[in-house]
């Protein structure tokens, strides 16, 4: 298998650091509202990559953080008139809520900064001791000047950095600062904000020291496989490193990955722009699982652009991926248990596209040629329910190694059967929904559990439901 490694702007064959198990580390949202479909992208690609590890044999341990200190969250909870704990507790449950529609499987830990601060004081403490921090002011910052590989994720000259720094540098800051490109470890406390007591008096961490905590408190000093959106290479992923190999004197990570923007009128998505559109709403009005499908489809360093007409086109894939699930399942009542010739060419026919999607996701996951592989199976899995027999182990086969396939992406193959009590429900949620002449929601009721294959019948005697 090889991997582009953003270190080295390269691919290398992965070797994990212990034979079989893969650590993996991924930047999470900084939760002050609810995430949009750009931080959905990054969520879904490296829930896709982790679960194509799995599919390969490997045991992951993937630790993804909640940024729960920051100036943003702070602002949130003067709005709302919450504490930033209060904030952070409201849109963590909410994440959850959006990642689990999306079928987003569960971090093996997802740590807290708040959780977190006596580590993060014990880290910095280390770093100032070893002359790679320094205090001034009550705040303590990083001393760039004394790690000589800082810029080499990025591939900036220190000439580059030390200008651009210097341009970003806030007023207050100049005369703390021994040089423009050092960044902040801890910051000293402001009237009115969430503090913690530290050797440095009352404050709160910097951003970028959380992340270098947490993936060496949970992980190792030196783990796997680093990964997060492309915007984070400069500069939170550059002091990581700095941070990091400071401290501990070993690599950080041996693989670097970053997923690409999502784009909306060919600028990047994002919420300063004001060009975002939140999955919380998004995932209200499209099945979460075309969502789903739309996200994990590009591969995961491209940008994908967002659009109604990309929405539309995942809507027909997986339709397209779902009928030919349902068309040889739909055989299996009336398959032989007798073997032809015919039916010796499709098992090899199936083992084959699925020797073809391991050599492709192989190359870098490579998802889109991937995906050309799964619907030539498919062409294949409707030729083959057409044929006037059909033996039962070899289309139980088939169904199985589709539904492997398409589960790596995230999407499940098999119709959820609706209980009785969720109907009526849902049948007691649309009466509601009438009386409030909120017509609206009752027609989508309605419209959801026919596709469900479930026909409500309205009677003076109150609303009735059969299956079809």
């Amino acid at each position: 298998m090889k991997l582009y490694n953003t270190l080295t702007k390269q691919k290398e064959t992965f070797v994990p650091i212990n034979e079989g198990q893969i650590s993996m580390y991924v930047c999470g949202p900084t939760v002050y509202n609810y995430i949009h479909i750009g931080n959905a992208r990054s969520t879904v690609a490296f829930d896709t990559i982790r679960r194509y590890f799995e599919y390969r044999g490997y045991a992951v341990k993937y630790v993804s953080n909640f940024t729960d200190v920051d100036d943003k969250i702070i602002a949130k909870g003067h709005e709302l008139g919450l504490t930033p704990r209060e904030v952070a507790d409201k849109f963590i449950e909410a994440f959850y809520a959006d990642t689990s529609l999306l079928n987003i499987k569960k971090a093996t830990l997802n740590p807290r900064v708040m959780d977190s601060i006596d580590d993060i004081i014990a880290f910095v403490e280390e770093l100032i001791e070893k002359g790679f921090a320094y205090v001034s002011g009550g705040d303590v910052y990083y001393r760039t000047s004394t790690f000589d590989a800082y810029g080499k994720l990025s591939g900036q000259s220190l000439e580059d950095l030390r200008a651009g720094a210097s341009e970003r540098t806030i007023d207050d800051e100049k005369d703390k600062k021994e040089n423009p490109l050092d960044f902040a470890l801890w910051k000293s406390a402001k009237q009115g904000e969430i503090s913690w007591q530290s050797p440095w008096g009352e404050g709160r961490p910097g951003w970028h020291i959380e992340c270098s905590v947490m993936a060496t408190k949970y992980l190792s000093n030196t783990i796997d496989i680093h990964a997060g959106g492309h915007d984070l290479i400069f500069p939170h992923h550059e002091n990581e490193i700095a941070q990091s190999e400071a401290k501990t004197g070993k690599p950080f990570a041996n693989y670097w990955l970053h997923n690409g923007f999502v784009t909306f009128d060919g600028e990047k998505m994002s919420k300063s722009l004001g060009n975002f559109v939140l999955a919380h709403d998004l995932l209200k009005q499209v099945n979460p699982q075309v969502v789903r499908l739309l996200l994990a489809s590009a591969h995961y360093r491209h940008p994908l652009a967002f659009s109604e007409n990309i929405i539309q086109e995942a809507s027909n894939n997986l339709e397209k991926l779902k009928q030919a699930y349902r068309n040889l399942a739909h055989r299996l009542e009336t398959a032989s248990v007798e073997v032809a010739e015919s039916d010796e060419v499709m098992r090899q026919t199936v083992q084959s596209h699925e020797e073809q999607f391991v050599i492709e996701m192989d190359d870098d996951i490579n998802i889109p040629n991937g995906l050309t592989v799964i619907y030539q199976l498919v062409k294949d899995m409707n030729i083959y329910s057409e044929k006037e027999h059909i033996n039962h182990d070899v289309a139980v086969f088939a169904l199985e190694r589709l539904k492997t396939l398409v589960s790596i992406l995230g999407v499940e193959l098999e119709e959820e059967t609706l209980l009785d009590d969720d109907i009526l429900a849902l049948i007691e949620e649309r009466r509601v929904a009438r009386q409030e002449k909120n017509f609206k929601r009752s027609d989508e009721i309605r419209d959801y559990l026919k596709e469900q294959g479930i026909v409500l019948d309205d009677t003076p005697q109150g609303t009735r439901f059969r299956r079809i």
